[in-house]
């Protein structure tokens, strides 16, 4: 079966990036994806599978028992086998590399030593294997609000990932999408799971007021493609998002909508959801609401709404046209169930 974004995209952008590609794949020998079995990781590899240019993914050992992409297939990718913060097996993986895309990372699961050795450790380390190389050019996805002054851990650590990027040497694209989606996603799939938890209420993080931009996963695939061969994104840092921005209280008002689970929000004070969060922490291998999630949900998160088609030369899908494509046909409390008694990610 075709990935999503194969079937949506139409015949006339499908040629207009077969041309772009065949006329520069010449100038990229090798793209290497740290992450690739990760959300955004995995729709990548199939993305580059589908358009046949040349990849490597470097995965540790323990991802690689169910590749979410066919191994089979003949544009299949190369695999490296190591951990971010392995100098020796970094630097395999980088070798003959033109171009990383870098999304290995501990978003949505990790506690803060994880983000700490995942995001910035291994971020430095993978630069210093990447000089050794001579990789041309690092493609980094970061998030909206990224900054290494942020009073939030998730955004502190991003932006300090950032600047380690950004003094590497190296040409480098920086990517600030806003929260993206899709089907599995970790942010409203997991609201979908919570509503099938309670049919009567929903714990919402403060008053609902803050100001959301999500992103499809597949306008988030295409524009990583895209910035691979466009010089006007090199050493640029680029915050972008989807067709709209949202509030969160109307962003549970879709999803009510969409599933057809109307739950009654109750505003609760995002510090005493944080409390709860660390309390179901240490009694489950995993919990659908952590305190990156809070850290996201704490202050607006938007991008100027044009600069999908000012630097991609694409306009994204709304929000609740491509909810409609996944989300109502998902089990929620069945995927609920899967997810939280799954064995916790391991750490590096």
């Amino acid at each position: 079966m075709l990935p999503s974004y194969a079937i949506i995209a139409s015949a006339q952008s499908k040629a207009q990036r077969s041309t772009f590609f065949s006329s520069s794949a010449h100038q990229i020998t090798m793209i290497l994806i740290t992450g690739a079995s990760g959300f955004i990781g995995r729709h990548v590899v199939q993305a580059l599978m589908a358009e046949g240019l040349p990849c490597r993914v470097y995965l540790p050992p323990w991802r690689q028992r169910r590749l979410p992409w066919d191994t089979n297939h003949p544009n299949a990718p190369a695999i490296v086998t190591g951990t971010i913060l392995n100098e020796e097996t970094l630097f395999q993986a980088t070798s003959g590399v033109h171009t990383i895309i870098h999304l290995e990372n501990a978003l949505w699961w990790g506690r803060l030593r994880d983000l700490e050795r995942i995001e910035v450790a291994g971020t430095r380390q993978l630069l210093t294997a990447a000089r050794s190389a001579r990789v041309g050019r690092i493609v980094y996805l970061s998030q909206l609000g990224a900054s290494p002054s942020s009073a939030y851990a998730l955004h502190r650590i991003k932006g300090q990932a950032e600047e380690i990027v950004r003094g590497s040497g190296l040409a480098y694209t920086i990517l600030r999408p806003g929260i993206v989606y899709g089907l599995n996603d970790a942010f409203i799939s997991h609201i979908a799971m919570m509503f099938s938890i309670n049919p009567f209420l929903f714990a919402m993080p403060g008053e609902g007021e803050v100001v959301l931009h999500p992103l499809y996963i597949d306008d988030l695939v295409r524009a990583i493609l895209i910035s691979l061969e466009s010089l006007d994104v090199v050493d640029r840092t680029i915050e972008f998002g989807g067709m709209e921005t949202i509030s969160l209280f109307d962003l549970l008002q879709t999803i009510m909508r969409v599933t057809n689970m109307p739950r009654l929000i109750l505003p609760v004070p995002p510090y005493l959801l944080r409390i709860i969060t660390r309390l179901y922490n240490l009694l489950l291998p995993r919990t659908l609401m952590t305190p990156q999630w809070l850290d996201i949900l704490a202050t607006n998160r938007t991008a100027k709404l044009s600069n999908t088609y000012d630097y991609f030369g694409f306009q994204p899908r709304r929000l609740e046209d491509t909810l409609l494509t996944y989300l109502p046909r998902q089990r929620h409390f069945l995927n609920l169930l899967r997810y939280t008694f799954r064995r916790r990610p391991r750490g590096i």
